[in-house]
């Protein structure tokens, strides 16, 4: 088993030897938060020489959620003899409209205009045509305090919108270190900056004929705001061997309920293929 984000290790560590890693300048990888040679097609490689130096012929599956998912479908159509099955949650394919819809306003921020307005305000007026320039220039400053400040605004809103039930004190305890989620900032500002690296928009759903026989099966969030349940749905329609389940009641994260139970069922339908 290969995981790229968020495994449900309580049911379904008994089943698989699960192999995670930190990917270029997140975790433990050296230099922290570095963005030299961080991209996609870098991280698909450094996975394939995982994938060598632990002498694994074929990853039984390949588990990946959010950017994961992206992940995920970048190296397997990479490296499709090396993946046996995948399952993904909170679909991301980095089109241009989700894009605008997360981070710029007029999408997301319809639905939480109050969590947006505190986003958006620390930017001037006059940068404003695009949010995520502007934020990538502050978490690339030369000041820490003005990183770490654009990193508070840039994490706090995605985490307030992840989840259907989030609490206050859950939200203060992950704010409270902006040191710790820093380089996560900057990382995924930079790589939507650059459009997920990809070769062309679709480029993900385009190549989906690379990997049309592998098993799939998708889970998403009913109403998942950082990720629409759209794109689930369009990854789907490109792989029609693929199963998909729509969670009602459940947002973006991996520790909904609802989402966590299908990962589980969906890991152990799997386990035998």
């Amino acid at each position: 088993h290969r995981d790229l984000h968020s495994f449900p290790t309580r049911r379904s560590s008994d089943l698989f030897k699960i192999v995670t890693f930190d990917q270029r300048g997140a975790g433990r990888s050296e230099p922290n938060a570095s963005l030299e040679d961080n991209d996609t097609w870098h991280l698909v490689a450094d996975i394939e020489k995982l994938r060598e130096h632990l002498n694994v012929g074929q990853w039984h599956i390949v588990f990946g959620g959010s950017w994961g998912s992206t992940l995920s479908l970048a190296y397997a159509q990479s490296h499709p003899d090396r993946v046996k099955s995948l399952v993904l949650r909170g679909i991301f394919l980095f089109l241009n409209d989700d894009m605008s819809w997360l981070f710029e306003k007029g999408g997301a921020s319809e639905i939480y205009p109050d969590t947006f307005e505190r986003y958006e305000s620390l930017i001037p007026e006059e940068e404003r045509g695009s949010l995520i320039d502007a934020y990538l220039k502050r978490l690339t400053s030369e000041d820490e305090e003005e990183r770490l400040e654009a990193a508070r605004r840039f994490v706090e809103w995605e985490l307030r919108i992840s989840k259907v039930h989030l609490s206050e004190e859950t939200i203060q305890s992950v704010m409270k270190d902006a040191r710790k989620f820093a380089p996560f900032a900057r990382a995924e500002c930079y790589f939507f900056h650059k459009k997920g690296f990809l070769e062309f928009e679709d480029q993900l759903l385009q190549n989906c004929s690379k990997i049309k026989d592998i098993p799939t099966h998708i889970v998403h969030g009913r109403q998942d705001i950082v990720c629409r349940p759209r794109c689930a749905w369009m990854l789907h329609k490109c792989m029609p061997h693929s199963t998909i389940e729509f969670i009602s009641g459940a947002g973006h994260s991996d520790s909904e309920p609802g989402t966590e139970k299908a990962l589980v069922a969906a890991v152990e339908k799997f386990k035998v293929l």
